[in-house]
């Protein structure tokens, strides 16, 4: 009997332990190895997005989801209505040791046009707007800093529209939009320079930019 109890409460520990650490991405965990922190970047369409941050060295994990909308726990569905608020999210857990926020958010911007507002291609509401949700404001000042420095070298022609928003939950999709490119058959291995495909073998092409290569190229720890 005490066995059966020691168990039970063993599970409600782990149980618990696990939803503590989700409910707070923005704690840093330090683990053997590297300074593990998180990120969440939306560019427009996720899919492509995750898996151009798959393919860094010092990112450890993806996922997909919703950030930045009043609608709690929204479908699929829901957010692309345009109607909850929330735009499509990358989540990338980073060892900050290897590969830092700043070149995080190089690649970021290196990915999508910021200055097209609510839109990415032909990809048209709210939920496909660019935007940086940081976990503290370290990151918060960080996106601010890089955004004036852009701003600053008129690298583009057009004002930046990328909003910077926190606090902010954030809401991971369904399985079957997890990795989905990866699960298509292209590429995610680290260092990996392949074009990617939006929308699995259909949609427009994105080629990695020569000015981020060198993140991509990085060795880990």
């Amino acid at each position: 009997m005490r066995i059966q109890i020691y168990s039970n409460i063993t599970i409600c520990l782990v149980v618990l332990l696990k939803i503590i650490c989700r409910a707070t991405p923005s704690s840093p965990l330090t683990i053997e190895g590297g300074n593990i922190k998180n990120a969440y970047f939306a560019a427009g369409c996720y899919w492509s997005i995750e898996l151009a941050y798959q393919r860094i060295p010092g990112v450890l994990e993806t996922s997909v989801g919703f950030c930045g909308g009043e609608t709690v726990n929204p479908t699929y569905r829901q957010v692309t209505s345009g109607r909850t608020g929330h735009a499509e999210t990358v989540e990338i857990q980073y060892n900050e040791d290897v590969v830092s926020y700043t070149e995080l958010l190089k690649v970021f911007f290196s990915l999508h046009d910021p200055t097209t507002l609510n839109r990415q291609g032909n990809d048209l509401g709210t939920q496909y707007r660019s935007a940086i949700f940081p976990v503290d404001e370290s990151q918060k000042q960080n996106a601010i800093d890089f955004i004036a420095s852009l701003t600053k070298q008129n690298v583009y022609s057009k004002p930046i529209v990328t909003s910077i928003e926190m606090p902010f939950q954030y809401t991971r999709a369904g399985e079957d939009h997890q990795k989905y490119l990866q699960k298509s058959g292209q590429s995610s291995t680290k260092g990996s320079l392949n074009p990617i495909q939006c929308y699995g073998n259909r949609g427009p092409i994105k080629d990695l930019k020569k000015s981020v290569h060198d993140i991509f190229l990085k060795n880990e720890l």
